[in-house]
């Protein structure tokens, strides 16, 4: 099978990657902060991140094959396995490399961190795996959601800092409240998109269980919750005023809240998942830069 570069490209899902960046970009912001930062520690780490972000992605290609979810009917973008770019075999074993290589290339960051990264890495690798494959895929169990939150949100932002630092953070905690609620909105939109040929195939995310108001409601709460976060370090933690930086996507945010409540297009939605991810790599960048100067 001759597949071309252009094929690993669509696999490997270029449009969620900011998901993997921006915690570690917060965490490292803290670090930097505190006077602790290292660029070698923190480009390692963002390697990692992508590199298991990369191989969930090739993971969930192949298992959702394997399951039957990626149906001709499904609307989202182009799956490599489903539509025969890549063979199953080939996309099982570059997810199993792709993790390999997350694996070996943090052990630089266990040697300098500590045990604590070893589990942080080794669970964050499983649970990319799972997500979709296993016997008890949390994403076809109403799970996924809350995984993306907190491996998202507070392992990637704590762990950042910490393998930084060796130490954890009540500052980090909190930004990773923002991290992990807007890298989840991206799966909001993704399930709520989906939630017709999901059930079909019984992928029961929460969109399947609890319906599409609720996904929409999820939304909102979860933009709420991330705006919450810049005014707590500005008014609980001492900040300056920039770092208040976010609040000026505010209009962004309101936009893209009212877009997937007006929503009555399930295609149009693979539109409002690229403008969600690209919300949250805007709010990282402008967040990490109050605190930096802040």
């Amino acid at each position: 099978m001759n597949i071309t570069a252009n094929a690993w490209i669509e696999a490997a899902r270029l449009r969620t990657l900011p998901a993997a960046f921006a915690p570690v970009l917060i965490g490292a912001s803290l670090a930097y902060a505190d006077s602790q930062f290292s660029y070698t520690i923190t480009f390692i780490a963002l390697f990692c991140a992508l590199l298991i972000q990369i191989g969930t992605n090739f993971a969930n290609d192949y298992y959702d094959f394997k399951k039957g979810a990626d149906t001709p009917d499904r609307i989202g973008f182009t799956r490599a396995t489903a539509s025969g770019i890549i063979a199953p075999e080939i996309m099982r074993n570059a997810t199993w490399l792709t993790m390999a290589l997350a694996f070996v290339t943090g052990l630089y960051l266990v040697y300098t961190a500590g045990w604590i990264i070893l589990v942080i890495g080794v669970f964050s690798i499983l649970f990319g795996i799972v997500y979709t494959g296993g016997p008890f895929p949390l994403a076809y169990n109403g799970l996924g959601d809350i995984f993306v939150f907190i491996f998202f949100g507070f392992v990637a932002v704590t762990g950042t800092y910490y393998v930084n630092t060796l130490e954890f953070s009540a500052l980090a905690f909190w930004a990773s409240l923002a991290a992990g609620a807007l890298t989840t909105s991206i799966l909001v939109v993704n399930n709520l998109r989906d939630t017709i040929s999901d059930k079909k195939t019984g992928k029961n995310t929460l969109g399947v269980i609890f319906g599409d108001r609720f996904l929409k409601y999820e939304y909102v709460l979860l933009m709420a919750l991330a705006y919450a976060i810049p005014p707590h370090f500005r008014f609980r933690e001492g900040f300056e005023n920039i770092v208040l930086l976010p609040m000026l996507l505010l209009p962004l945010a309101a936009y893209l809240c009212y877009k997937i409540w007006t929503n009555s297009d399930k295609p149009d939605l693979n539109k409002l998942l690229g403008q969600t991810a690209i919300h949250l790599l805007l709010f990282s960048i402008l967040f990490a830069a109050g605190i930096l100067s802040g």
